[in-house]
């Protein structure tokens, strides 16, 4: 296999783990097919190696003529497979081999391909690995991209329907301006984050997290806000949809796109709106408050309250209290909340935390300071404080929210 064997290539060393280790230590290969969404593949690489994953690619002679292997080749670091040599490629990284790879991922599959692995047809590169990978029991995910007759094609939705049920997970298409086009990357990286994460603790737990601000609206343009912007309680949805949890979010007003379809979304404006709809949930196990709620309400004026008032006085009164409105309706569940601060020491910080906590009988309260570099609100990254029951403490440095999320789930595992 030495003509095989990659090259410590500079894409690696550059970018692999630089955004997070979620996938660190898996190995991927992506198969290309003659889609003009194969355009997109670089960037999607690129995306997968900075979580941590190495990428392998196999391009049929279709997808060789929208895209130069020499592009594919410095997007993973690898050498790009365009036929099937004696160094039996597709045994090495499907077959039963000890550097076989964890995913082969087929993206963009054109429906010519689906029909191919559907048939059991196996006649380029691509298929060739699909073949391969079913023998030997790897994970196949496949990514369609066609135009969107096509997809509706009553013979494509068969062999789609036929492969699903061989074990096969499709990401996919957005149906955008006639076509069916391919899944975007973020969705495509949260469900191989889901396939490939071996944990499955949450599996059959029912978790709600509320996420974002709330709004507490003065007339009928103008409201009361902060600037949340809901990406924790995002992450902690993710993370725990990737673990096997049926999932609810309660998601307040943010421009942030979910990428995950198996997670139940709930758009949700006002302290009210949230209150409303956590009294209409029947059973759940675990509850985290991840939302900057509004502490006030405001008593709204209809119409536009005049622009050119000299003076305008609000009148504030305060919102519920939705940890100890939930821990008096679920007595038995878990609950986490957060506690956000500015400019008050450590100690105060975690003093603070603990009052939350006996207050509202929680099982964790993560801590943060939010007026501190890359901390705290419309940052992708924070360092936090998780204050358990027991009074223990544990310190998580700057980091990504992911990977904050996988620490408080790791902490409240049932």
């Amino acid at each position: 296999m030495a003509k095989f064997k990659p090259s410590i290539h500079s894409s690696k060393l550059e970018i692999t783990s630089s955004k997070s280790n979620l996938l660190e230590g898996r190995r991927i290969v992506i198969g290309l097919t003659g889609s003009v969404a194969v355009v997109e593949t670089v960037h999607l690489t690129r995306l997968l190696m900075r979580n941590g994953a190495e990428v392998f690619a196999a391009m049929t002679k279709a997808a060789i003529e929208l895209i130069h292997p020499n592009l594919i080749e410095w997007a993973t670091g690898n050498p790009v497979i365009t036929e099937l040599t004696g160094q039996i490629e597709h045994v090495h990284l499907c077959g039963e081999h000890p550097d076989k790879a964890d995913l082969l991922l087929i993206a963009p599959s054109t429906a010519n391909t689906i029909g191919k692995i559907a048939s059991g047809i196996d006649d380029t590169v691509v298929t060739t690995f699909a073949t391969t990978a079913f023998g030997s029991g790897i994970p196949i995910t496949i990514v369609p991209a066609m135009h969107s007759t096509m997809y509706e094609n009553p013979i494509v939705i068969a062999n789609i329907e036929k492969l699903k049920k061989t074990g096969i997970t499709f990401i996919g298409p957005r149906k955008e301006e006639g076509k069916a086009k391919i899944a975007t990357n973020d969705e495509i990286l949260q469900t191989i984050i889901g396939i490939l994460d071996k944990k499955k603790d949450y599996k059959g737990k029912r978790i709600v997290v509320t996420a974002g601000p709330t709004r507490a609206w003065i007339d009928d343009i103008r409201f009361i806000t902060n600037p949340s912007s809901g990406r924790m309680g995002i992450e902690i949805a993710l993370e725990a949809a990737s673990r096997g949890a049926e999932v609810t979010l309660l998601l307040g007003p943010t421009s942030i796109i979910v990428p995950n379809k198996d997670i139940n979304i709930i758009s949700i404006e006002t302290v009210d709106d949230l209150v409303s709809e956590i009294n209409k949930m029947k059973k759940i196990d675990i509850f985290i408050s991840a939302a900057a709620i509004g502490d006030y309400h405001v008593e709204k004026e209809s119409g536009k309250i005049p622009s050119l008032k000299n003076e305008l006085n609000l009148k504030l009164t305060p919102t519920p209290k939705i940890l100890n409105m939930v821990r008096k309706k679920y007595s038995k569940i878990k609950i986490v909340g957060f506690k956000a601060e500015t400019a008050i020491s450590e100690k105060e910080l975690i003093s603070r935390a603990e009052k939350s906590m006996k207050k509202n009988n929680l099982d964790l309260v993560v801590a943060n300071l939010v007026n501190k570099p890359q901390q705290g609100f419309g940052t992708v990254t924070n360092a936090v404080i998780i204050i358990k029951k027991d009074s223990s403490t544990e310190q998580i440095a700057l980091t990504s929210k992911r990977l904050i999320a996988r620490h408080i789930l790791d902490r409240l595992v049932l």
